[in-house]
């Protein structure tokens, strides 16, 4: 199925370049713009991209290494509340 008409980006294509990308690289974080990157093309318009990433999460090589779950700093009370600022507005 074509994908992004602009650049001629089938699903095949996303999908290959994902399983290329998790074979070179097994920790890489896969995004759109690596995926346009690895296929030598650029987006155009964007009207593609509800269609292209809903594509890419399709992809069972997408998910994100195991070592590199559970990274995401969380914010504790103190620290959301608190955003640099002297003075609340």
């Amino acid at each position: 199925m074509i994908i992004c008409s602009c650049e001629g980006i089938r699903d095949r294509d996303i999908h290959a370049a994902i399983d290329w990308m998790r074979a070179s690289d097994p920790t890489a974080i896969i995004t759109p713009g690596k995926i346009y990157h690895a296929l030598g093309k650029s987006p155009d318009c964007g009207g593609c991209m509800k269609l292209f990433v809903a594509s890419m999460r399709e992809n069972p090589n997408l998910e994100v290494p195991a070592e590199l779950r559970g990274l995401r700093k969380t914010n504790t009370a103190r620290e959301t509340r608190y955003e640099g600022r002297t003075e609340s507005y």
